[in-house]
């Protein structure tokens, strides 16, 4: 019996420090909504840095943009806009996001405040964004982008 116990005892501290150990790590594993909301603000800096590399990762094949003029474009058109972007930008500023999951869909709504130089003075503008992102092959992809202008009073 005395052996057992000392035994029994090392088994409880083992337990007792793993236990927070364990949790912390379960504390570090983002949600989906933390995934996708990254995934966002990656595709906003990658955009600026014209890094078409990251943004083509992102796009699914059947990718389908509309565009705040009305416009739509696919998977290489935008691709083609993030490698011929030559706009000067102050900042680009993503916020006020809203995530809601449907098993493997996903669809993010959040407003972006750019402010940029047109004609020599700051020029605000104003965008709300809709994407639609689809869970295959073991990673979120984008399948359809709606941006929105929001006229400034």
């Amino acid at each position: 019996m005395r052996r057992i116990r000392p035994a029994l005892c090392r088994a409880l501290i083992v337990a007792a420090v793993a236990s927070p150990v364990a949790a912390a790590q379960r504390g570090a594993v983002q949600s989906v909504q933390e995934i996708l909301i990254a995934l966002e603000r990656g595709w906003n800096d990658a955009f600026y840095k014209r890094d078409v590399k990251f943004i083509e990762n992102l796009l699914a094949d059947e990718f389908i943009a509309t565009y705040d003029d009305g416009t739509r474009g696919d998977k290489q058109k935008e691709l083609a806009l993030v490698a011929s972007f030559n706009q000067q930008v102050e900042s680009a500023v993503q916020d006020n996001f809203i995530v809601k999951v449907y098993r493997d869909t996903a669809v993010v709504w959040f407003t972006l405040n750019i402010v940029g130089i047109k004609q020599g003075q700051r020029s605000p503008l104003t965008l709300q964004y809709t994407d639609v992102w689809v869970f295959r092959d073991g990673r979120w992809q984008c399948v359809s982008s709606q941006s929105t202008r929001v006229l400034q009073r």
